[in-house]
């Protein structure tokens, strides 16, 4: 059997989140009237611009392939926005593009399938990530859209049957009823989660591989360098914060638990990452941030859906050759508080380990879908660097009960 390239990650960038809002309302965020093309276009040019600074003899006619995540591809996202982006970033037009959706997983499995194409010799520098503009297209939305334009959309009358129509908020409450979680325990997570995001910022540890987007809307130029989503007070005065969350609704169960404020952020981001074989960044004289160990997904129970990053994780840790005691971080993605919970409880360490996700996750920050995996995996490799770890994991889950793990090793 032939001896797979080593992968390296070489750079990780992201845009500043901006908050939900429709596109046109006053009251939408910072992102509302962007163009998602431009915005994932603006962060792929942002990264190439690091790595040419780190290395002035870089040449991107050697990128093989942009592989970017997204969950709704219809309007401006559709299309192939992963070759629209490349191209308006300037990208070399020998390189390739494609776009990728496996729900809440897109963009760790744009970094899987760009990895994989480096293992296999296919290419020795790749460009991946993620992108949604939700004030646009939300979850769901592209179906919506095809209904509303009265196209022939002819849906399975079994859908309902393998659990593809239970919203993901009423399978966090089915999670949290049979593990037995407490509104505190979810509020509780989701306050630690901010306070990790507000510190990390105040730190600068987000600016450091911000990239800041310049736009135009309406004769209105508006830059955009900073997370307009975090909440001061989390740190400032946490028990009121704390009484903050617990007066919020629970809309996906009367008399419920699981509210906005253990439920991630709905947002608007993009995020990029540059991948090349170990040795072409050798030979380039690059020093990496990390180097990927292994990958894996996995499927689980549609209904409860969220639970599939454990089986993720166990085949990812196995095919490193290491545990979860090995980890320096652990950083799974805060789709909701209660699958976290168990995450923690089924593979082995505390539900408030500070292992976890270390400078915030969605809850704090966002989870603007086919982004998420980059932008958290960026999160991960640059904190990784910054503290000397040794060893990381990623794990998401998504719609319709599937899973995707990452591990990575310090170099």
């Amino acid at each position: 059997m032939a001896r797979l390239n080593e992968v390296v990650v070489v750079d990780a960038v992201r845009c500043a989140i901006g908050k939900s809002g429709r596109k046109g309302m006053e009251k939408g965020g910072q992102l509302c009237q962007a163009s998602a093309q431009d915005l994932m276009a603006n962060t792929l040019r942002g990264l190439l611009k690091r790595v040419h600074t780190r290395c002035p003899k870089f040449d991107e006619a050697q990128i093989e392939n942009v592989v970017i995540g997204c969950l709704s591809q219809i309007g401006e996202q559709g299309i192939n926005i992963g070759r629209i982006a490349s191209l308006l970033a300037g990208i070399p037009k020998e390189a390739a593009g494609c776009t990728v959706n496996q729900y809440c997983n897109a963009g760790l499995k744009a970094i899987n399938i760009a990895a994989h194409e480096i293992m296999v010799g296919e290419g020795d520098v790749m460009i991946c990530g993620g992108v949604e503009i939700m004030s646009h297209f939300g979850m769901m939305s592209d179906v919506q859209v095809a209904m509303d334009a009265n196209y022939p959309v002819r849906l399975s009358p079994r859908l309902a049957e393998i659990g593809m129509l239970v919203p993901q908020g009423v399978c966090a409450e089915m999670i949290s009823a049979d593990q037995g979680h407490t509104r505190e325990d979810l509020e509780r997570f989701g306050m630690w989660s901010m306070q990790k995001a507000v510190e990390a910022e105040r730190k600068g540890w987000y600016a450091d591989h911000i990239i800041p987007y310049e736009f135009t809307w309406e004769g209105v130029t508006r830059r955009v360098e900073k997370d307009e989503v975090l909440r001061p007070k989390a740190v400032a005065d946490p028990e009121a914060y704390l009484r903050d969350l617990l007066a919020l609704p629970t809309p996906f169960k009367e008399n419920g638990i699981v509210s906005p404020g253990n439920s991630s952020q709905i947002v608007d981001g993009a995020a990029a990452v540059l991948l090349m074989s170990g040795a072409k960044a050798e030979t380039l004289g690059i020093e990496p941030l990390c180097r990927i160990a292994a990958c894996a997904v996995a499927g689980g129970e549609p209904v409860p859906m969220l639970l599939a990053p454990i089986p993720a994780v166990r085949k990812a840790l196995k095919r490193a050759g290491k545990s979860i005691d090995d980890m320096d971080i652990i950083e799974p993605n805060e789709a909701f508080a209660s699958p976290l919970l168990q995450f923690a409880d089924e593979l082995g360490y505390d539900r408030l380990d500070p292992r976890v996700n270390p400078t915030g996750g969605a809850i704090a920050l966002g989870h603007p879908i086919g982004a998420s995996g980059a932008i958290y995996f960026g999160e991960m490799v640059h904190h990784l660097k910054r503290t000397g770890g040794k060893a990381g994991v990623q794990m998401i889950c998504g719609g319709g009960g599937v899973g995707i793990a990452t591990v990575v090793e310090a170099v």
